[in-house]
């Protein structure tokens, strides 16, 4: 299973890489170990949503549900995520990153914190 992983660089910017997690067979799925959580939020962002730079209060996974998301770090990378999509972002220190909705759609997503 790909996610894209959100982390701060040696340059204090942000940077996106995809990321394959470990995945391993039970009788009828594949699946990940386990990761140990401390929060779960569900978040409906508007349409037209932007946030300057900023960092997260935690690790945590982001899972996009319905629409369309634009990260932007400092050094201008760019990453579009859709529905469907799973971010790792640890980007709590430095610059941090923008995010920005695009394609005019509302945006549902579960916020995981990790410990």
């Amino acid at each position: 299973m790909k996610i894209t992983r959100v982390y701060t660089g040696d340059d204090g910017e942000s940077h996106f890489e995809d990321v394959e997690l470990d995945v391993h067979a039970d009788k009828t799925h594949m699946l990940t170990d386990a990761v140990p959580t401390s929060e779960i939020i569900f978040r409906t962002t508007p349409a037209d949503a932007f946030a300057d730079f900023h960092n997260p209060a935690r690790r945590q996974y982001t899972i996009n549900l319905e629409g369309t998301i634009e990260l932007e770090s400092g050094t201008g990378q760019k990453c579009v995520l859709g529905p469907g999509t799973v971010m790792l972002v640890e980007d709590l220190t430095g610059r941090g990153h923008i995010s920005r909705g695009i394609a005019g759609e509302v945006r549902r997503s579960i916020v995981v914190g990790l410990d």
